[in-house]
């Protein structure tokens, strides 16, 4: 059995650790991890295996590099390079030793599985199966996808059923959509640790602090803008609590606005322990409000108890990710007209910039960390524990250079190539019409993607949003688009833009790209695997669009019901509505949920995506791990599918 989750923590100390050890990037000579220290900790790197002999690496600053969040929060960015390769295909021991003594099994005992003393990973010489999923807001009444892993791993932990890795293929985070509970506890929290403050230019508040204790700080934050008439739509855009009809509604009204804030909340939604250390308490709302807060309280709670099962996986199993719009802010980037809008004044561009210097030290570090060397200097001049508050001016120009930073996307040296787009950052823009939605990837990183794949027998491709999509859903956003509404639609697919659209498809068709493609993305809080063969040729590729959505989210039940079924209806295949879409020249063939009702393609279920691979990379299993405890659902393929 798992060990029992850690106690409530006196005020007068901290543990140690109060996230990780987070597993990111593996290779043979190459360990990467990350955690989060209530102190610059002096770490101990020890590895064993049956076929390793016992290593020691006292880490120093290039094996770890420390960066100060606050008085009492230090993220560890652990990057090991090995003079011998590890071997690979069999299960590896490890220790993080603080002070050359307490180990994990000490520190952080919720960690480990059954009667084991350390966790251990695989490094696996192939992909033969991968999980994957995207989209986990915490207080959404779903239940928590990432359990399923926990549960894979505790019931076979050995080398020859261990995924080679879990890709998180989006919104890691929800720092758009914030239940009151949970920034309630970020707050609590920022003051436990002594997270940094920072001024803030252009808001009603002069700084952090005075955000906090603000009467509207919470569900009212669209108050804290200025109050001018010509930052209507920025008011709308982050802080409108603004209805989606078709699809669903969110709620930004307590959109994260700080750096702390953040950080807060990546502590929050990845450990157990930072939980322990607080005890907030609901602050004065209407009737209305208490309502709402105690229901998501309700969720919040179930969330939290999960949270040792979560920390498990992440210790146990190398994780990569890519972020979506939620780990920003919702619908980043998707127009010309919305980015004009957001980069136009300081404080919005501060809201989108603060969530992206902490997706950076979360997220994007662990996934290529050579990229990063540049920028992970000004980080360390801009927080320094000697002082309590960010320096404005650095914090500005680093926010400035990342959002003109090219390298959020990456490669993985593995069988397949492994390759995890970027469709956020490096945006088609409209030239016609800026409130036309931006294609996902401009041309020149279509180019680059193109480059990336070419020789390659098989690719494994994230895209964070699905590249062959449910047409009726496309044709829908497509219609509130030329209305000039993209934005109540989440109007972001691929085929959205026609130089995009075209640039992709080409990719599939050029004769030294992959004969073999799996496609792994999410977003849309749904499942489906499609398989796309471009019609009127014999020799491929062949092409697998797998999509796992969400992690701990869902779209509604009933709409998706008539959305799955009116699809069906309009796109059959003798439909000629589907010459008129951009994928003519592509005959899209659904593979089948085993467990659906009668005709049914979307499967509405939280968890993860499994995908097991063959010799030449292709999927030869697809499941989709369902959160509730039924029975994993399988996609198979269609008795009579072209080959």
């Amino acid at each position: 059995m798992p060990a029992t989750p850690p106690t409530l923590q006196t005020l007068a100390a901290l543990p140690c650790v109060l996230a990780g050890p987070m597993l990111r990037r593996q290779e043979p000579q190459r360990l990467v991890l990350w955690l989060v220290g209530s102190r610059p900790l002096p770490l101990t790197l020890h590895l064993s295996g049956e076929q390793l002999p016992a290593i020691e690496l006292t880490l120093d600053e290039q094996q770890c590099q420390v960066i100060a969040i606050g008085r009492e929060a230090f993220v560890h960015l652990i990057d090991v390079h090995l003079d011998t390769a590890l071997p690979r295909d069999t299960r590896i021991d490890y220790d993080l030793r603080i002070d050359h003594q307490r180990g994990i099994a000490d520190w952080a005992p919720h960690l480990l599985y059954g009667d084991k003393q350390r966790p251990d990973f695989v490094i696996c010489s192939r992909i033969e199966q991968m999980l994957h999923g995207s989209c986990r807001k915490p207080h959404h009444r779903a239940e928590e996808g990432l359990l399923c892993a926990d549960r894979l791993l505790a019931a076979d932990g050995s080398a020859a059923q261990r995924p080679a890795l879990l890709m998180m293929s989006g919104d890691q985070v929800y720092a758009d959509d914030v239940a009151g509970p949970m920034l309630r506890a970020i707050h609590a929290l920022i003051e436990r640790l002594g997270l940094f403050h920072e001024h803030l230019d252009g808001a009603v508040v002069d700084d952090s602090a005075a955000l906090y204790g603000h009467a509207a700080s919470y569900y009212h934050r669209a108050d804290l803008l200025p109050a001018l008439q010509s930052n209507d739509t920025l008011r709308e855009r982050f802080f409108g609590g603004k209805k989606k009809p078709i699809f669903t509604s969110s709620s930004a009204d307590n959109h994260l606005v700080t750096f702390a804030e953040v950080m807060a909340m990546y502590l929050l939604v990845w450990s157990p322990t930072p939980w322990t250390l607080i005890n907030p308490q609901a602050p004065r709302l209407s009737a209305d409000e208490q309502r709402r807060y105690a229901a998501e309280q309700f969720h919040l709670d179930t969330f939290v108890e999960s949270l040792n099962g979560v920390a498990r996986v992440f210790a146990h199993l190398p994780c990569l990710m890519i972020f979506d719009d939620h780990d920003i802010t919702d619908d980043w980037n998707l127009s010309a007209k919305w980015e004009e809008t957001a980069y136009g004044h300081p404080f919005s561009k501060r809201i989108i910039g603060n969530a992206l210097l902490a997706y950076l030290l979360c997220q994007g570090w662990g996934n290529n960390p050579d990229a990063f060397g540049a920028v992970l200097e000004p980080f360390k001049a801009l927080t320094t524990p000697a002082a309590d508050h960010l320096d404005s001016a650095a914090q500005d120009t680093l926010i400035g250079d990342l959002l003109s930073f090219q390298q959020w996307q990456y490669v993985l040296p593995t069988e397949p190539a492994l390759v995890v787009l970027d469709t956020r950052t490096r945006r088609w823009r409209s030239e016609y019409n800026l409130h036309q939605p931006s294609g996902l990837l401009d041309w020149e990183a279509l180019s680059e993607l193109q480059q990336e794949l070419i020789d390659h027998p098989a690719a494994i491709v994230v895209s964070p949003a699905p590249v062959f999509g449910v047409k009726l859903i496309e044709t829908v956003q497509k219609v509130f688009s030329w209305c000039g509404f993209p934005l109540l639609v989440d109007a972001e697919n691929w085929m959205a833009h026609r130089g995009a659209a075209q640039v992709i498809l080409n990719i599939f068709r050029h004769s030294r790209t992959p004969g073999n493609y799996v496609i792994l993305s999410g977003d849309v809080h749904y499942s489906f695997v499609y398989e796309a063969f471009i019609r009127h040729r014999q020799g491929g590729p062949r092409i697998w669009q797998v999509t796992s959505s969400g992690i701990k989210n869902e779209f509604p039940r009933r709409l998706l019901d008539w959305f799955d079924r009116l699809n069906r209806w309009l796109y059959a295949p003798r439909s000629p509505l589907n010459w008129l879409t951009k994928r003519r020249r592509m005959r899209v063939v659904p593979h089948i949920p085993e467990h659906s009702k009668v005709g049914e393609r979307l499967w509405n279920s939280s968890g993860l995506g499994l995908v097991t691979f063959d010799a030449q990379g292709r999927p030869s299993h697809i499941y989709q791990l369902n959160a509730d405890g039924q029975e994993a659902t399988r996609f198979v393929e269609p008795e009579q599918s072209p080959r």
